[in-house]
């Protein structure tokens, strides 16, 4: 019997040993006095056992029949096949005219061995691989987006670059958001102080791998890893997130420890932090790092100058100069100096190099050529395509151009209202002239 029937029975053999009322037991169950009078009957005649539903163990009346569901499973078979429960029942319905539940069809798939339960897929087994020999062989690179100043300042990403072989964190920088110009100008700051590493290993982020559409149009690396070619470091995409463990939970230790040490530091800004992080990383390093299986160094001397760099570490595009002597690059007209050697350009390729300061130099075969602004577009469509992790910064950008552009609604209005007010002036200043004489 099930507690509500054990509840039940109590109550009923108060009634019938007449120590408990019909009216007060019907309040009490919640149940109608005739409702009452009818259990009372059933235990008088066959005692506790004449509570119990007789519906117990029976199937439901309002069970589909075999007939109709062996007709569901027979059309899911012939063509829904690959769909999922939802799906199916969808199609079911408007198709078949077939009206059952989701989860009606989803047992039922799973009977039939077409579906398989989240609670029974097996997680998939990652297990631990041994850390690189060296230092400088492997260094793993990922962005952390999160709340690091605890409210102090806005939500930023973290760039973290440490090391497989000895878990030390290499470079830490602090950015609004996570861009092709904030990874080259990590990768550069690190490369410079610690050498040419054999290869970065991070996530498929639209920074380090190509989408489809992008692979189709015969473009074959992004600007990241055009940079990193150029400067003879390999690049590799984790499958996973587990694959690239280290850095993870490196994040979430940093996520932890390295808030704490910003608060007590009272650092409330991305360039103070910035500022702050190399006496972090010796702290972090002095406790956690551990020392490499091998002592050899893998990193190798940058050979590459200052000025090779910056057209490395540059967005580069390639643009054919027209007969006029002009170009076109991200909404502006270039127009270059027309002279002998330029003229002889018409119909060529030239590199445009967009630096991370925002300056723009053009090139041919290395030579800068001069140039000026021709024109360019005030306005920027709305329909533009944004980065997803860019999305924070395009927003705090558009709330401030609205704001502009209301302020200057306002100042409008103003200007409209004091003329209207003088041409109400002026008219009433004739009018009376008019009067008086």
């Amino acid at each position: 019997m099930s507690p509500k029937e054990l509840n039940r029975v109590d109550v009923i053999r108060d009634i019938s040993e007449r120590r408990l009322r019909q009216k007060d037991a019907a309040e009490l169950l919640k149940l109608s006095r005739r409702h009452i009078q009818r259990l009372v009957n059933q235990y008088r005649g066959q005692g506790p056992a004449g509570l119990v539903s007789l519906r117990r163990g029976k199937p439901s009346n309002r069970r589909y029949t075999p007939e109709f569901k062996q007709r569901v499973i027979d059309i899911f078979r012939q063509f829904y096949i690959d769909f999922g429960p939802t799906f199916a029942n969808e199609k079911l319905r408007e198709k078949h005219q077939l009206k059952l539940s989701t989860e009606t069809l989803r047992q039922w798939m799973m009977a039939e061995g077409f579906w398989i339960s989240k609670r029974q897929t097996k997680p998939k087994v990652y297990q631990p691989r041994y850390r690189r020999e060296c230092l400088g062989e492997l260094v793993q690179i990922d962005g952390s987006h999160h709340d690091w100043f605890e409210g102090r300042a806005e939500k930023c990403c973290l760039t973290v670059y440490i090391d497989d072989a000895t878990g030390r964190l290499m470079t830490l920088r602090f950015s609004d958001v996570e861009s092709t110009f904030d990874y080259m100008n990590i990768t550069r700051q690190y490369i410079e102080e610690h050498g040419k590493p054999i290869a970065f290993y991070s996530d498929k982020h639209s920074v380090f791998r190509l989408n489809r559409g992008e692979v189709k149009t015969g473009k074959q690396m992004t600007e990241f890893g055009r940079a990193l070619f150029e400067l003879n470091i390999d690049l590799i995409c984790a499958n996973s997130s587990q694959a690239k463990g280290r850095v993870e939970r490196a994040n979430k230790t940093l996520q932890d420890r390295l808030i704490k040490e910003m608060r007590l530091a009272g650092i409330d800004s991305i360039e103070e932090a910035n500022a702050w992080l190399p006496e972090f990383i010796a702290d972090f390093n002095q406790r956690f790092a551990r020392t490499p299986y091998s002592l050899h160094d893998a990193h190798r001397p940058l050979r590459e100058s200052s000025s090779e760099l910056d057209d490395i570490f540059a967005r580069q595009r390639s643009r054919v100069l027209t007969r006029s002597l002009t170009i076109q690059y991200d909404k502006v007209v270039y127009l270059i100096e027309p002279n002998d050697a330029n003229n002889r350009l018409i119909g060529k390729p030239i590199m445009v190099y967009d630096y991370p300061d925002g300056t723009i130099s053009i090139k041919h075969c290395g030579q800068p050529l001069t140039y000026s602004v021709f024109d360019k577009l005030r306005t920027v469509n709305q329909a533009a395509i944004v980065d997803n992790k860019r999305l924070s910064a395009v927003l705090a950008f558009a709330k401030q151009s609205q704001e502009q552009r209301a302020e200057s609604r306002e100042q409008r209005a103003e200007s409209r209202e004091q003329r209207a007010e003088s041409r109400e002036q002026r008219a009433e200043r004739k009018y009376s002239g008019t009067n008086t004489e």
